[in-house]
């Protein structure tokens, strides 16, 4: 940029272009760190109603967003105020600047694997992708951002492969929450349906958003120029553009009160036959219930990614005595199975 500076303490000369950038710095500062606030406020409270991993992760990045806005407003303030900019400070916001981006892009993959939405943990192929791509990621910006030779055709590769990999679980999702669907409708199995519809919902719009994200990305690279005339413009316009885009997914993916069976998922996806996790109610006498069994349910039974829940309640009537018993599919989902029997 058009500026005479020098840090570490000395007086320096700015551009007057540049003197929007505190009041910019600090609004969005306080935007993000309201949103922050109530993101963080709601997941505590609604920790109860499903697993809200996903949610916490994702809390990570208004914060670390809220902090480079922060040490933004710092840097520029104290260079028109003080007539001195710190060098450390704008380490600082080089720094938070691309962990907020690198969180952003781990954040997208997350979603994309279905981290907490489809199974509850990701799969060892799934943690090295995400792992590898986000350290790749955050080296290139480094590169890029340090303005060393080759790093821009090494950024543009990782993003076409990030993004590659975030359309391709999605559709992949998309498609196994499809047949899902179909299947209920054929079966009739009413149970699930709002669950399953909930999650294809929360996968449609990630994908249109990321389709939003990918163009952006792309004019925010393009557009870039020295040119400190319009400069806090084109700030105004790629800050409201990052927290609208936050703002929508935080929204879609938030802590919140769903369907009562939209916690019913895998551990961790399975290579084997997917099929949908319905609520069965089976009535049976005593004797037929003692040797019920089956090779892929096991009721009593500790599976390799399960547990067992059995309760059992006597009403004031002694000739009936109802047993209520979770049944749980070993390979993939759980079953809730109310039987009832004559003593």
């Amino acid at each position: 940029m058009d500026v005479t500076e020098s840090f570490g303490g000395n007086v320096i000369g700015l551009d007057e272009a540049y003197r929007p950038l505190p009041s910019l710095y600090l609004g969005f500062l306080l935007i993000w760190f309201v949103s922050a606030f109530l993101w963080t406020i709601n997941t505590w409270r609604n920790r109860h109603f499903q697993m809200n991993n996903l949610q916490w992760t994702l809390a990570s990045v208004p914060l670390i967003k809220a902090l480079q806005l922060c040490l933004s407003f710092f840097f520029w303030y104290s260079c028109y105020n003080h007539q001195i900019c710190s060098l450390w400070m704008s380490f600082g916001v080089y720094v938070t600047g691309v962990l907020f981006q690198t969180a952003s892009f781990v954040s997208f993959l997350l979603i994309s694997h279905g981290y907490c939405i489809m199974y509850e943990r990701l799969s060892i192929p799934e943690r090295r992708t995400t792992t590898a791509l986000g350290c790749i990621f955050y080296l290139t910006l480094i590169g890029y951002r340090a303005s060393v030779p080759y790093f821009t055709g090494l950024l543009v590769v990782n993003y076409f492969i990030s993004f590659y990999v975030i359309f391709h679980r999605v559709s992949q999702n998309l498609l196994l929450l499809s047949e899902q669907l179909s299947f209920i409708e054929d079966e009739d199995i009413h149970t699930m349906h709002d669950a399953v519809y909930t999650k294809y919902t929360m996968f449609k719009k990630f994908q249109n958003v990321m389709q939003i994200v990918a163009v952006t990305e792309t004019l925010i690279y393009i557009s870039m120029d020295d040119d400190p005339d319009n400069y806090w413009l084109r700030l105004l316009i790629r800050e409201w553009a990052q927290f609208c885009i936050f703002l929508y997914i935080g929204w879609t993916f938030r802590s919140q009160e769903l369907s009562p069976r939209f916690s019913v998922m895998p551990t961790m996806k399975s290579q084997g036959e997917r099929i949908v996790p319905p609520i069965y109610s089976i009535e049976m006498n005593a004797e037929d219930f003692k040797d019920f069994s089956c090779h892929e349910w096991h009721i009593g039974v500790v599976g390799a990614f399960v547990y067992f829940s059995l309760w059992y309640a006597c009403k004031n009537s002694a000739s009936m005595r109802p047993l209520g018993v979770h049944v749980i599919y070993t390979c993939y989902f759980t079953f809730d199975v109310v039987t009832t029997y004559k003593s």
